[in-house]
């Protein structure tokens, strides 16, 4: 469970916005705050968040799919936001990983305290990860859940978060 990693290792490190001359993902430094404002942004008719970690099995499973889906879903008007649970000494391995699962946008890594980052984003939430939240296109939420999940769960609630509109 994430609340249990409420410790200061979670004092993460800010990156740039733009890509590394490795390579790398960019990985931007995010309170649940900035989550939501991302989420509210115009543009998008479906915004899928996704709390991940690099030493998450289950999220790890998850992960090809959701860039599968997303990238299937983005000319339907889905933005997909990834935020890594990591701890800061992980970074290399989190863009390292990001990279190699075709991830090329930015992408966050959790701000702050970790347990204000739960409850300001969803206080339903328990930490576990992964965890999904699916909003439509005025920033509301139509859809949580912790756990993995298939593409066919995805699909599902993308298309809800677009009929909501």
């Amino acid at each position: 469970m994430l609340r249990s990693l409420a410790v200061p290792a979670l004092g993460l490190l800010l990156l740039c916005g733009c890509a590394s001359a490795g390579g790398h993902a960019p990985v931007v430094k995010i309170s649940a705050h900035e989550v939501q404002a991302l989420a509210t942004r115009p543009g998008a008719k479906a915004t899928l968040v996704n709390v991940w970690a690099t030493w998450c099995p289950p999220c790890r499973e998850e992960f090809p799919t959701l860039v599968q889906v997303g990238q299937k879903r983005r000319s339907d008007g889905l933005r997909l936001i990834f935020v890594s649970a990591d701890p800061e000494d992980q970074m290399r391995q989190v863009r390292k990983f990001l990279t190699a699962k075709g991830v090329s946008d930015t992408a966050y890594i959790i701000s702050g305290d970790t347990n204000d980052f739960i409850n300001t984003l969803n206080p339903k939430w328990t930490g576990a990860i992964p965890a999904t939240f699916v909003y439509d296109s005025r920033g509301g939420l139509t859809d949580f859940w912790e756990g993995a999940a298939d593409e066919a769960r995805f699909n599902q609630s993308v298309d809800q978060a677009i009929a909501a509109r």
